[in-house]
């Protein structure tokens, strides 16, 4: 392109712009009303004290009640997801403004619900559907597993969560003899996979997963393969916070995201 190099002043000058949009972005209040957030983490490598550590790279993002599009609204990283590290970010979200929760939608990390219970009062716990039957298909032989997820999807069939969570029940009870550690599996998250079902239907294939977080964490890994190791996590937040900002900005331009016309937050408890 005709440039013999960049400077060490350069590309320190570079790296304080888009530190100054990052932290602008990141600190931008958050106004309305956001009934669902979806949280979800990717983990990429950085060097810490001289050695080289997987970070928890958390994105949020919501989806506005009056507006209906989504939005990027916070990313940080950090050591690990223990309760700490998710209150920090919660704890960040709510000062900035976010309220109206009912509904937090992320997969099995640890620390997060007492961390939501002790932010947002009263809010629900989505467990991703998608990727828990993922990692519960896999206790399962590969030839048995289409037989368990026809099972499986019965369950989500169902028109009310009481159906549901009474379908879930049998099917357990039909798996225990074949698949004893598969049905044990199905014991304990039954309420969080099933949570959804508290809300009104027309938001159920939005609120049931993760899934609006998985391309952008596609695209994050995408962007960050050439770079391989981070030397900080502040190189994190940089790439990553200056692609949420491009991925925000596309999505303010798109099509409105969740359903206007049946506010999931008036419609709490119906289905």
């Amino acid at each position: 392109m005709g440039a013999s190099g960049v400077s060490k002043s350069q590309a320190g000058r570079l790296c304080e712009e888009l530190d100054g949009r990052v932290s602008a972005f990141r600190a931008q209040p958050i106004e309305g009303e956001w009934p669902c957030p979806w949280l979800d983490a990717t983990y990429l490598k950085s060097r810490v004290d001289g050695r080289i550590a997987s970070r928890a790279t958390i994105i949020a993002v919501g989806a506005n009640l009056e507006t209906g599009c989504r939005v990027v609204l916070g990313v940080e990283t950090g050591a690990s997801e223990a309760e700490t590290f998710w209150l920090s970010l919660l704890r960040n979200l709510a000062d900035r403004g976010l309220r109206g929760v009912n509904l937090v939608i992320a997969d099995d990390h640890g620390g997060l619900r007492a961390a939501a219970s002790r932010v947002f009062a009263g809010a629900t716990l989505q467990r991703c559907r998608a990727r828990w039957m993922r990692n519960a298909l896999d206790n399962v032989p590969v030839d048995r597993r289409p037989a368990v997820r026809a099972a499986l999807k019965t369950i989500f069939a169902e028109e009310t969560q009481d159906k549901a969570a009474a379908r879930w029940n049998s099917v357990a009870e039909e798996m225990r003899g074949r698949h004893s550690g598969f049905a044990d599996l199905m014991d304990a998250p039954r309420d969080d996979v099933l949570a959804y079902m508290a809300f009104p239907k027309a938001h159920w294939t939005k609120i049931c997963s993760t899934n609006p977080l998985e391309r952008v964490n596609r695209e994050v890994k995408r962007r960050t393969r050439s770079v391989g190791i981070f030397p900080n996590d502040e190189a994190i937040v940089r790439l990553v916070g200056s692609m949420m900002i491009e991925t925000s900005d596309e999505w303010a331009a798109g099509r409105r995201y969740s359903c206007q016309t049946t506010p999931i937050i008036a419609g709490l408890g119906d289905t």
